[in-house]
């Protein structure tokens, strides 16, 4: 996946000169996970530039830069490091285009490396994407394959909005058959995919926990459950009619994710699913998530990030009959 992200920055920057590269460590070292390796030295420090310690300036700089027709991707090292830069993304990036009604758009494009699983310590393993989903006038998506992790950004990158490109750390060095040469299509920003089809119940989930689901899925065989996975891909826009359509064929539904379960996305989708589908459930919409607590030590993090047996044992809850 790191190096369908770097491709996915090169081949933007070679397409189209306004793309702009920015970060703490981006340039010489290309970034703590190498994501940007190499950017620096093909387009010219001017293009892949080093920023100092300042997320605020950094993202400040970058609402100065779209405003006079650049498109900046900023990289935020680690998920926690993004909050100082919360007052420019909250105050200024989300509301520019409402407030010029619609004549100055920010086609920024923000990187956060989140979520845990790489044995971290706290601020650098947060997920964060419920404050992000919050705040209205943000696109925020998240890959969850090699395949996404190109066409995604590469769609980030393009987008006249401002984009929050979630991208899990743990999944950095996952791989796959995939010809950088000729990336395959994938569907853009807003659509969410069935990534394994069942009939017994919908385990909906996003970056991180995706592969944990399948993981999941396949040995729920042994139960007798035939589950199917959805990955959300964007959580801004959410892809209500995938969703939807998937728990009213299984009438049973699993939000999983790594966040908190207290206001994170999943109680806003378990809310949605209720609502849309509340004729069709045959059991309450359950979510399967991180533990309400500052991210713990890394000896602890397994307990606290779903797993397969959480999620067999949250779909074994679902009313089933005998």
């Amino acid at each position: 996946m790191a190096q369908a992200l770097t491709r996915a920055m090169r081949d933007a920057m070679a397409e189209d000169p306004t793309v702009h590269v920015m970060g703490e460590d981006v340039g010489t070292l290309g970034g703590v996970f190498r994501i940007t390796d190499g950017l620096a030295k093909e387009f010219g420090e001017e293009r892949c530039t080093d920023t100092p310690l300042a997320e605020a300036g950094i993202l400040g700089a970058a609402v100065g830069m779209a405003m006079y027709g650049l498109r900046p991707v900023v990289e935020m090292q680690f998920d926690a490091f993004a909050y100082p830069a919360f007052e420019q993304l909250i105050s200024h990036v989300a509301k520019m285009r409402n407030r010029t009604r619609g004549a100055m758009p920010l086609p920024i494009t923000i990187r956060v490396p989140y979520g845990g699983g790489i044995g971290g310590v706290e601020h650098h393993c947060d997920s964060s994407e419920a404050y992000y989903v919050a705040t209205p006038g943000l696109h925020v998506v998240t890959p969850a394959t090699v395949e996404d992790a190109y066409g995604l950004l590469r769609a980030s990158i393009a987008s006249d909005d401002p984009v929050v490109f979630l991208e899990p750390k743990r999944l950095y060095w996952s791989k796959a058959d995939w010809r950088p040469e000729a990336p395959a299509a994938v569907p853009g920003i807003g659509k969410a995919l069935v990534r394994r089809a069942g009939t017994s119940a919908t385990l909906i989930t996003y970056g991180p926990s995706l592969p944990v689901c399948l993981e999941a899925a396949e040995a729920a065989r042994e139960e007798g459950w035939d589950l199917e996975v959805v990955d959300l891909r964007s959580l801004v826009p959410f892809d209500e009619q995938t969703v939807v359509e998937s728990v009213r064929r299984t009438g049973r539904a699993v939000v999983v994710h790594e966040a908190g379960g207290f206001g994170g996305p999943g109680a806003e989708i378990a809310a949605r699913v209720t609502e849309r589908c509340f004729h069709h459930l045959e059991a309450p919409v359950l979510r399967v998530t991180g533990f309400d607590i500052p991210y713990p030590p890394p000896m602890l993090e397994k307990h606290h990030l779903p797993g397969v047996d959480r999620i067999l044992d949250t779909v074994a809850r679902l009313q089933w009959e005998n």
